[in-house]
């Protein structure tokens, strides 16, 4: 049991003790809930604040504090004060530390682990990238909170199904046959891949500006890519395949996997019947040709499902898609990690499906994200300033290299510590602030080894693994919890206790940076233990207990980074 969770029962008990006869008092698990951490550490550990008492009890909060703080009989917890309408607790720190520690040695790695998730399946659809283009750096961000949200979710026990909803429908595929029968060799495209396809592409569009029928000739071979005519279908297919190699290399840096890569043409023969499930329930109506669902009623516009010329848009392949992962998977949420400016479109389609009469259509979520810039500079396809994201992954490991050359001229792997840092430098940029906002990736700031980023944390665990190595043999030796009741330790165990609840938050907002911020609070927290305090000085029993500090830091540190996707290399 946590501490937290021992304090507010045992203050619930208090409570009842006091007012047996009253209702409306409320129970452990909400005043776990309320219990807060003061902004300033001489005003407690923790602090519940009374106003929430002041209805049922018909008294004032600080009368109630003063009541409840004189009733307090555990001193072997905490001891408390009566501070303006709070509770304020201050933890026995020699049992603190061991109780946390007994948890820590308990769980191991699966400290912060539940199966609270056991039973029910998260499907999150992120990356999702366009067949025939470049991964680019505007797709960094949904592949990494996708898959860090994966991470968290399998670590709190649930089912987790990664899906890639592959851009792979519409009359550019079309054309790229053409282009591609017209001027293209099968050697230059499985030699230079997508390159090879876009560059097939522009040529398209630069000879149909000088004869337009070539679009007629697109637009014939899209239809026979819709009749499913085997030599379209055989090189669209190829396409993929040639896609998704070079996409695969991006993917196997950046450690991350999906189970399905069902895309938009895996919907196809799946839309008819949800159009026809419209027009049965009323739902579908004309509007200058197209077929549409109002949603004046909810203040959006129409959700267009049929265009005018019986041709089917995202959304109804975003229905259709939604309908058959409930089918497939039984969902219990249906997480979107797609950028907000697409917010207006899934408002619509989970508006459609409750419309529908789909109660789980409550259960879809739009994770959306900010935008990302490259140094000060937005990024455009059009302008043609897209940053590559396996260039800036590349240069990242370059640049790492280099630092490490420079501040650790002997160190072995070299390369591979390398690899871990660049890779780890852009991804904890991408999760290290609330995913709605914008970032602007600078290299000065992601590969700073001094501040708040990926190679400071990844360097602490390092640390962490150094000072275990040298370690004297105390295996044997019991540890005295006494020797970690000083301010610096109890800062560092407090925030290594509350990173179960940070994993369960950053579970139900979605939002991986939360995991971020608390791995980064505990990677400072140690470091200013480290230089602090002498680690393995003193007697072999006080040297114990901080040896065992400093592996639970080094434990918390290594799952924090896993669950945002980052490695944590043991030596830097």
């Amino acid at each position: 049991m946590d501490m937290m969770t021992k304090i507010a029962e045992l203050t619930a008990e208090n409570m009842k003790a006091l007012w047996p006869e009253t209702e409306g008092l409320p129970a452990a698990d909400e005043i776990r809930g309320l219990l807060a951490v003061p902004p300033d550490p001489a005003l407690g550990d923790y602090a519940f604040p009374c106003f929430r008492l002041a209805k049922p009890l018909r008294s004032a909060p600080p009368k109630i504090a003063e009541a409840l703080c004189g009733a307090w009989q555990h001193e072997e917890t905490a001891s408390v004060q009566p501070v303006n309408g709070y509770m304020n607790f201050f933890l026995n720190r020699a049992n603190f530390a061991a109780e946390i520690m007994d948890e820590l040695t308990e769980k191991g790695d699966r400290f912060g682990a539940s199966d609270e998730g056991n039973g029910k399946t998260v499907c999150l659809d992120y990356s999702s990238i366009n067949i025939c283009k470049r991964f680019h750096i505007g797709h960094l961000s949904t592949t990494m909170i996708g898959h860090s949200l994966k991470r968290i979710f399998d670590f709190l026990g649930y089912t987790t199904v990664g899906i890639n909803h592959l851009g792979d429908w519409g009359t550019q595929f079309g054309k790229m046959i053409c282009a591609y029968k017209k001027w293209g060799s099968k050697e230059e495209v499985e030699k230079n891949g997508i390159d090879a396809m876009s560059a097939l592409y522009v040529r398209f569009h630069q000879e149909a500006e000088k004869d337009p029928s070539l679009e007629d000739e697109g637009r014939a071979w899209f239809k026979k890519i819709e009749d499913n005519d085997p030599e379209a279908m055989e090189i669209f297919r190829w396409f993929k395949e040639v896609t998704l190699r070079d996409a695969a290399r991006v993917y196997d840096k950046l450690g991350v996997t999906f189970d399905s890569y069902a895309g938009e043409s895996f919907y196809n023969d799946k839309m008819e019947p949800v159009v026809q499930e419209l027009r049965d329930k009323g739902l579908l109506v004309e509007s200058q040709g197209a077929w549409v669902v109002d949603l004046s009623e909810d203040n959006m516009p129409p959700c267009l499902i049929l265009k005018s010329d019986g041709a089917t848009i995202y959304a109804t392949r975003d229905l259709a898609a939604a309908i058959y992962r409930q089918n497939t998977y039984h969902f219990w949420k249906c997480l979107y990690v797609v950028a907000y400016q697409q917010d207006l479109h899934f408002r619509q389609v989970f508006r459609v499906l409750e419309k529908m009469g789909y109660s789980w259509a409550k259960d879809c979520v739009h994770v959306a994200f900010g935008m990302v810039s490259f140094e000060g500079e937005a990024l455009s396809t059009r302008k043609g300033n897209m940053i590559l994201l396996d260039d800036l992954l590349d240069q990242a490991v370059v640049k790492a290299r280099e630092i490490i050359e420079e501040k650790s001229p002997g160190l072995e792997n070299k390369d591979e510590v390398a690899r871990q840092v660049g890779i780890g430098a852009v991804i904890y940029t991408d999760l290290s602030n609330n995913r709605i906002k914008d970032i602007d990736f600078h290299w000065d700031r992601a590969l700073n080894f001094d501040g708040e980023s990926g190679p400071y944390v990844q360097y602490t665990h390092a640390r962490c693994c150094s000072v275990l190595r040298k370690a004297p043999d105390i295996s044997g030796v019991a540890p005295d919890w006494n020797a970690l009741t000083d301010d610096e330790a109890q800062a560092l165990l407090r925030l290594i206790s509350r990173f179960p609840d940070v994993i369960r938050d950053a579970a139900d907002k979605y939002e991986p940076s939360m995991v971020t911020r608390a791995v980064t609070d505990i990677a400072q927290a140690f470091n200013k233990y480290y230089y602090e305090h002498r680690i393995l000085d003193g007697e072999p029993a006080q040297a114990a207990a901080r040896v065992a500090l400093t592996d639970a830091a080094r434990r918390v540190i290594k799952t924090g980074l896993y669950l945002i996707g980052i490695e944590a290399p043991e030596r830097m």
